[in-house]
C-alpha cells in the first residue's frame, strides 16, 4: 500500500469515527438574523430538518408542513427550515424575501434559519451529517419519481450511487433522543411523512 492510500484510508476511518461519535446536538446553525444556534436547544424534541426552495415545484409543500407542525407541536415536533439555492437556483434573494414569501402565502410559524448549501465544497456541517447517517435510497414510485430520475440521470448517470441532497424539500427526521431515523425525498407522500413522523412523537 502506497503512502498516499494509507494516509487517504487513515483520513477516511478518522472521518467516519468522527462522524459516528458526533450528535445532531453538536451542531450550530444561523438563524435570519445571522446568529449563531445551538441544535441543542431542541434536545428531547423531533425534528424534521428540510432544505426549501420558494420557486420550486415542490414549494406547495409549505402548507403541509405547516399543517403537520399546527397538528404536532404540542406534541414535541420542531420543523427546521433551511432555504438553499442550489437547485435550479429556485431560492434566489435573500433570507428576509423568502421568510416574507413563506409567511405571507403559506402563514409558517415553524423556525426558518438562514440559507445554506447542502452538497459541494461549502456545503453545511449539519447537512454532511445528515447525509452520512440517511443516504439516497430512491424517489419511489409515480410520474414525479419518474420525472426526477430521468432528469437527474440525465446530469449523472450514477447520481442514485451517492448520498447527496437531489433537490428541494429533502427531509430527515430526527428522533427526540437525537438519532437521524429517516430521510424523505420531496416525492415521497406528505401523508406518509405525517405518519412516520406522528409514530415518533410522546
Amino acid at each position: 500500500m502506497s503512502i498516499k492510500i494509507f494516509a487517504a484510508a487513515v483520513a477516511a476511518l478518522a472521518l467516519s469515527a468522527t462522524m459516528s461519535a458526533q450528535s445532531i446536538y453538536d451542531f450550530k446553525v444561523k438563524d435570519m438574523a445571522g446568529k449563531e444556534v445551538s441544535l441543542s436547544d431542541y434536545k428531547g424534541k423531533v425534528l424534521l430538518i428540510v432544505n426549501t426552495a420558494t420557486k420550486c415545484g415542490f414549494t406547495p409543500q409549505y402548507e403541509e408542513l405547516q399543517e403537520m407542525y399546527d397538528k404536532y407541536k404540542d406534541k414535541g415536533l420542531v420543523i427546521l427550515d433551511f432555504p438553499c439555492n442550489q437547485f435550479g437556483e429556485q431560492a434566489p434573494g435573500d433570507i428576509a424575501s423568502i421568510h416574507e414569501f413563506c409567511t405571507s402565502k403559506y402563514n409558517t410559524t415553524f423556525p426558518q434559519f438562514d440559507k445554506v448549501e447542502v452538497n459541494g465544497e461549502n456545503e453545511s456541517p449539519l447537512f454532511k451529517f445528515l447525509k452520512a447517517k440517511q443516504g439516497f435510497k430512491g424517489f419511489g414510485n409515480g410520474n414525479q419519481a419518474k420525472f426526477m430520475d430521468e432528469m437527474l440521470k440525465k446530469k449523472d448517470p450514477d447520481y442514485a450511487s451517492k448520498s447527496d441532497i437531489k433537490w428541494n424539500f429533502t427531509k430527515f427526521l430526527v428522533d427526540s433522543k437525537g438519532e437521524v431515523v429517516a430521510r424523505f425525498e420531496p416525492t415521497a407522500s406528505m401523508n406518509f411523512v405525517s405518519t412516520v413522523v406522528s409514530s415518533k412523537l410522546y
